[in-house]
């Protein structure tokens, strides 16, 4: 047996154990510890970190948060990313060009396109309010990011601008490994577009569609720096997320240890997320739909 697989998947590993899996459970073990003092040794405090955070009132609102601003989010970017993916699917002139286009959101680094919205959202000379105030009624330079409402679509628009492109190009190629045979069947059986796409597309790319439901859902959970640079969890925490009220209590509050907590109960909940998509991923496979 050679050893040379394993030479070549070896630095990996390691990575993933030693920036992964360490930190993972040295914050897991930190959230039954409290910190009194900085340079004091932990303090092992069992489950009353646990115990915190279900008596935490902040702590309710920030979840609601996190699972609007994602579903918001997640379900339309997918949902735009399938339309550009068939699309794009077909032969036209200048698709390469096309393609490229449009994956350009998704290549962009975060710091760069959120300084160009910042001053886009700007109230008084951001373009947005150009547009904003061709809506009858609209006179003044709406409040962008100062006002909840605006900021949360705010904060659901760029995230859906910056996320579709990474799942279009995903589902497109979900969309080129379906035989031409099943869509010459379905045409010779007198099925309009409208049902080639249900009966034939949707079943064919469901199992893609599925996996890359849970990855935006965990990629939209997990996202920090389009809040953070954005809104700053602003106004009244109204675009607050589980994320960003983790790094605001551990290095801002200094609260390490409740800040672990909070992470620790979110790894559980991603996991959970993760096994519940696996699941039913198995029935529907089962069930041979």
């Amino acid at each position: 047996m050679t050893i040379f697989p394993y030479l070549m998947v070896g630095p990996v590993v390691a990575y993933e154990c030693l920036l992964i899996v360490y930190p993972m459970i040295q914050g897991i073990l930190a959230s039954f510890t409290k910190t009194e003092l900085a340079g004091a040794p932990p303090k092992a405090v069992g489950l009353a970190n646990y115990a915190r955070l279900l008596q935490d009132p902040v702590m309710g609102q920030v979840i609601l948060t996190t699972i609007g601003l994602t579903m918001a989010s997640v379900i339309p970017a997918l949902a735009a990313g399938l339309t550009v993916a068939v699309v794009l699917q077909n032969n036209f002139r200048g698709r390469t060009l096309v393609r490229a286009l449009v994956m350009l959101p998704w290549a962009l680094p975060d710091l760069p396109v959120l300084m160009v919205f910042a001053w886009m959202l700007n109230p008084i000379f951001g373009v947005f309010n150009v547009f904003a105030r061709l809506v009858p009624g609209v006179t003044d330079n709406p409040q962008w990011l100062s006002d909840p409402y605006l900021a949360r679509f705010a904060v659901i628009l760029i995230g859906m601008w910056k996320g579709y492109p990474f799942y279009a190009l995903v589902l497109l190629a979900g969309l080129q490994a379906i035989p031409e045979s099943l869509y010459e069947a379905a045409k010779v059986d007198g099925a309009n577009s409208f049902q080639v796409f249900r009966n034939v597309t949707i079943p064919s790319v469901m199992p893609t569609l599925m996996l890359l439901t849970l990855l935006a859902l965990i990629f939209s959970i997990k996202g920090f720096s389009l809040v953070y640079l954005l809104t700053g969890g602003g106004p009244d925490n109204a675009t607050e997320t589980l994320v960003l009220h983790i790094y605001k209590t551990a290095f801002r509050f200094y609260d390490y240890s409740y800040g672990q907590t909070m992470g620790t109960v979110g790894l559980l909940g991603t996991i959970s997320l993760a096994g519940l998509f696996f699941y039913l991923d198995h029935r529907r496979a089962a069930s041979g739909a």
